[in-house]
């Protein structure tokens, strides 16, 4: 997969990519990731991106040109179309089904905002759909970005190193979309708080329905809104 990065701060990527999974997924040829600095497009000599909004109101927007002048640079770069995406509060809620869904593509162009926002005639002219990560307004897209493309990238093939733990994440087909059971490794008994005797049976068929019965519960206890999707049933 390709995944190209349009941004104001490519230096905010410079660091969550260089450790874990990302860096790994990158030097394996899994995933190749590109920084593209939007502000390299800008028509004067301030490198100006923004302007104020028509109409009035309070702070700057994304002007269209510099964006348009960098996706149709960007997009050249390689052979494959790739699918574009907004990271703007306004998008659909980035959900592990929507991570699942991307991971699919064999390129994504992800297009970080900062300011008030973008330009409407950005997400028009690009044919470009919009994710949010969640109900709340950060600073820019950078955050939002970094988030969606590690919940993608560690779903391609080969980037963990176990192919099986992303199939039982929670949120995960095989946790019913719901929360992922609880865990434990050695010892056995730590500050007299013991692994339940069901996991050291030895009985998988016996410990793979305590851990489905573990997550309902968890999901029931924690994110009943999850369950109230109609998706399962306690």
């Amino acid at each position: 997969m390709r995944i190209d990065i349009l941004t104001l701060f490519p230096e905010m990527f410079e660091s969550p990519l260089s450790y874990s999974i990302l860096k790994r997924a990158q030097q394996g040829g899994i995933v190749d990731i590109v920084l593209t600095n939007i502000r390299d497009f800008a028509a004067d000599k301030y490198r100006k991106v923004d302007d104020k909004p028509y109409g009035g109101g309070p702070g700057m927007v994304m002007m269209p040109g510099p964006i348009f002048d960098c996706f149709e640079h960007v997009e050249k770069l390689s052979a494959e179309k790739g699918r574009v995406i907004l990271l703007t509060p306004q998008g659909q809620k980035f959900n592990q089904a929507k991570a699942v869904e991307l991971s699919k593509e064999k390129r994504l162009i992800f297009i970080s905002g900062r300011y008030e926002g973008f330009d409407e005639r950005i997400r028009i002219g690009l044919g470009a759909e919009q994710i949010s990560i969640g109900d709340y307004v950060l600073s820019g897209g950078e955050l939002a970005a970094m988030v969606a493309i590690d919940a993608v990238v560690r779903l391609l093939p080969g980037a963990v190193g176990d192919e099986d733990c992303p199939k039982d994440d929670s949120f995960s087909e095989s946790a019913d979309g719901g929360l992922e059971y609880p865990q434990y490794t050695r010892p056995e008994v730590f500050r007299g708080m013991k692994v339940p005797d069901i996991l050291l049976s030895g009985d998988h068929g016996k410990i793979a329905e305590w851990r489905r019965q573990q997550g309902l519960e968890r999901t029931k206890k924690w994110r009943p809104d999850l369950l109230n999707s109609g998706k399962k049933e306690i």
